[in-house]
């Protein structure tokens, strides 16, 4: 017997709205002791409160939300160095998966790199933050799938989903830092160096996770 639509869908729409949330937790949008309510989720996001009740329970697990008697969740405690520590391990993940993309690279592999990175460029050039975001997960998917490792593509899933996707390009510099990382990464990949793309790669994820603490630092000694 097939089940109902609706609980097809569900898990999809809860797994959006914990990304959702975690993009504003991790960003320093919602401050620490926020109220985060499903009721209030479900009305931002367009859905019904029970994936966002679903999507609230899988923050707490995680230890992005608290959960107390008569308040409810709120927001943990996230600071700079929390982001610290989870771009260290993204880094260490996406460095491999670099190496190995830049031992199985093809020529069409560099051409659709190339062309994701010109793109990019001309993305950041006009001040077109969004596409540049997506271009920027496109260039880094591709590195992942070139990496043939699909473990490692996984794990690379699990912990970069602790990093907000859709925050980046609003913090000062951060166009101009991915248009410089990404070219010398692809310069690595280009010449078949392993070691320099590994280099490169934890570079770059270390640096956008430092950039993201201090944006976070900041808005705590705002806040205080």
């Amino acid at each position: 017997m097939i089940p109902p639509r609706q609980h097809q869908v569900r898990p999809q729409l809860g797994d959006e709205a914990a990304s959702f949330l975690r993009d504003q937790i991790t960003s320093g949008t919602l401050p620490a002791g926020a109220p985060v309510r499903p009721e209030t989720v479900a009305d931002e996001l367009g859905i019904s409160t029970t994936p966002a009740r679903e999507a609230l329970q899988a923050l707490r697990a995680e230890g992005f939300l608290d959960l107390a008697p008569r308040r409810g969740f709120t927001v943990a405690k996230v600071d700079g160095n929390d982001v610290r520590d989870m771009f260290l391990v993204q880094s260490m993940v996406a460095g491999e998966l670099a190496a190995r993309a830049a031992i199985n690279a093809t020529p069409e592999t560099i051409a659709s790199l190339e062309q994701i990175h010109n793109e990019l460029v001309a993305a950041a050039n006009r001040g077109d933050l969004g596409a540049l975001e997506e271009l920027n997960h496109a260039f880094h998917r591709e590195i992942n799938l070139t990496a043939d490792a699909p473990r490692l593509a996984w794990v690379i899933k699990l912990v970069s989903r602790y990093a907000p996707r859709r925050f980046y390009a609003s913090i000062n510099g951060w166009p101009e830092t991915t248009v410089h990382d990404h070219t010398g990464l692809l310069e690595a990949i280009r010449e078949g160096n392993a070691e320099r793309a590994r280099h490169e790669m934890v570079e770059h994820v270390r640096h956008a996770g430092e950039q993201l603490a201090s944006h976070i630092d900041a808005r705590i000694a705002a806040q205080n």
